[in-house]
């Protein structure tokens, strides 16, 4: 009876112990997982894995790559060699007689870890943790706020040297820069994963996608000629006492026969491989902006009035010149950074500084599909 009782109570308090709900403390459940934020402006190799024709290559086509060396922040890896990125030509200039280069503008859609661990590009949030304000450029207060996603998270803008009888714009393992524009922030845990996942590895050594192949020269052949025939004399049979000489006529000959022969084919060789370049001739901006209140920007208190900014390229960083009355009042880096479309007013950001006064973030300019930031890329 002792030994039964014993079975039910703990029967009993077992029971009672799987019933019992798991709660967690307050700290515990609220813990965040663990992430890792690389900054907007970092650059990211890649390698093409897929040509880009000349023929039928458009806009709106896949891009497909991976990244040709790890991306590391403080001392962590983030990115490693190896990880696939998918994008989409945005935009495309073909190469032309008096023209050789060809132009892309490319979004990235998507990054593709070994483990399968995917980051879509379009959920990255377009600004940091706190959100610049915002305050129109001109004088209308009318004038919107900048949208908070029409920055490409993303993006690509390659100049490529490349002949017009080329047919591949972009080779397989061709390199391009992949810029971030705003901070990607990933999983710390999953990102562990994939590099416990991954093996050290050279990069694939891709063939060559062209079709073309040298056509070697022909020598040609040499002119046959046919000999004449020499002829004959005339032969002379004397004449008797009083008789003339008998001649009979010789045969005039014939001339030598010449049949010309081929006169050969030159070599046509193939055109060079596409390289990507730095655009030798970057578009020169000067863009006009309006302050209505006293702000600063690279410590420098600007008072209100009518500015310029004067910077050459399309990034990702450039020197920008800001101009009063056609004076420097300062210059300093920037992050230019490709928007989805056209700005529709000028526009700048601004940022609250610890003593109440605000710093000027960035610019935006109408009609433009660019942008200045000066945050340089912080997190």
């Amino acid at each position: 009876m002792r030994r039964l009782a014993l079975m039910i109570l703990l029967t009993a308090s077992a029971a009672t112990a799987q019933n019992k709900p798991d709660v967690q403390g307050p700290a515990q459940a609220a813990t965040p997982k663990p992430k890792i934020v690389v900054p907007a402006g970092t650059t990211v190799p890649l390698a093409l894995t897929e040509p880009i024709p000349a023929r039928s290559a458009k806009v709106g086509d896949t891009v497909y790559a991976e990244t040709a060396f790890p991306v590391v922040v403080n001392n962590q890896m983030a990115i490693p060699a190896g990880t696939y990125v998918q994008g989409q030509i945005d935009s495309l200039t073909r190469p032309g007689w008096f023209s050789p280069h060809a132009q892309f503008q490319i979004h990235f859609t998507k990054i593709i870890f070994t483990t399968g661990y995917t980051v879509q590009f379009q959920d990255q949030p377009n600004t940091n943790d706190e959100t610049p304000d915002a305050s129109p450029a001109s004088s209308a207060a009318t004038a919107p706020p900048p949208p908070a996603d029409n920055i490409i998270p993303a993006a690509a803008t390659p100049y490529v040297e490349v002949s017009s009888r080329s047919d591949v714009l972009l080779d397989n393992g061709t390199q391009i820069e992949m810029v971030l524009q705003v901070p990607l922030r990933l999983d710390a845990d999953k990102v562990a994963a994939a590099m416990r996942q991954s093996r050290a590895r050279p990069l694939a050594q891709l063939k060559s996608a062209t079709r073309c192949r040298p056509i070697p020269a022909t020598p040609g052949t040499p002119d046959t000629v046919i000999p004449g025939t020499p002829g004959t004399p005339p032969t002379v049979i004397p004449g008797g006492p009083g008789m003339p000489d008998t001649v009979i006529p010789g045969t005039p000959g014939t001339p030598s026969t010449v049949i010309p022969g081929s006169p050969g084919t030159p070599a046509v060789p193939c055109p060079g491989p596409p390289v990507v370049v730095s655009n030798p001739k970057p578009q020169s901006y000067r863009k006009s902006f309006q302050i209505v209140s006293p702000i600063r920007i690279a410590g420098i208190p600007l008072v209100a009035g009518n500015y310029e900014a004067v910077w050459t390229g399309t990034g990702p960083l450039a020197q920008v010149g800001i101009l009063e009355s056609g004076s420097t009042v300062a210059r300093l880096p920037a992050r230019v950074v490709l928007l989805r479309g056209e700005s529709p007013a000028d526009t700048l950001g601004t940022r609250a500084d610890a003593n109440g006064s605000l710093s000027l973030q960035s610019l935006r300019f109408a009609g433009e599909k660019l942008a200045l930031y000066f945050d340089q890329g912080t997190e």
